[in-house]
């Protein structure tokens, strides 16, 4: 019988094989999506220095408090808009996007554009 790779191990092997291919720099840091059942989590990387400059999520107090779910489309735009106003308030304009092994679809996608229309280029 065969068996079936459970979708964590698929996501991480998608994952580690993007990761492979680029990185984040001082000029251009990466910006890292993860999400999980409840929660959505945004941080931008310079790989580097091995240090992360801007982070944020929906665990966050002040982001919480703003949105009714934290698992949900909305909750995932907010994050987004959230990370490029820290983003843009600490200089940084361009990043690289960095999906985690993720599908492009639904929360991420809702991430991605809203970070966009807050002024991030990627």
């Amino acid at each position: 019988m065969v068996s079936k790779k459970s979708r964590q191990e698929v996501r991480v092997k998608k994952h580690l094989k993007t990761r492979s291919r680029f990185s984040g720099t001082a000029q251009r840091p990466r910006l890292s999506v993860f999400r999980s059942n409840n929660h959505m989590y945004a941080q931008i990387i310079d790989d580097d220095a091995a240090t992360t400059l801007v982070a944020a999520s929906t665990v966050e107090k002040e982001v919480a408090d703003e949105l009714k779910k934290t698992n949900d489309v909305e909750a995932a735009a907010y994050v987004g808009t959230v990370i490029a106003k820290r983003a843009l308030e600490k200089g940084i304009k361009e990043v690289v996007f960095e999906r985690g092994g993720f599908i492009y679809q639904g929360k991420l996608k809702a991430l991605a554009e809203a970070a966009r229309e807050a002024g991030l280029e990627f």
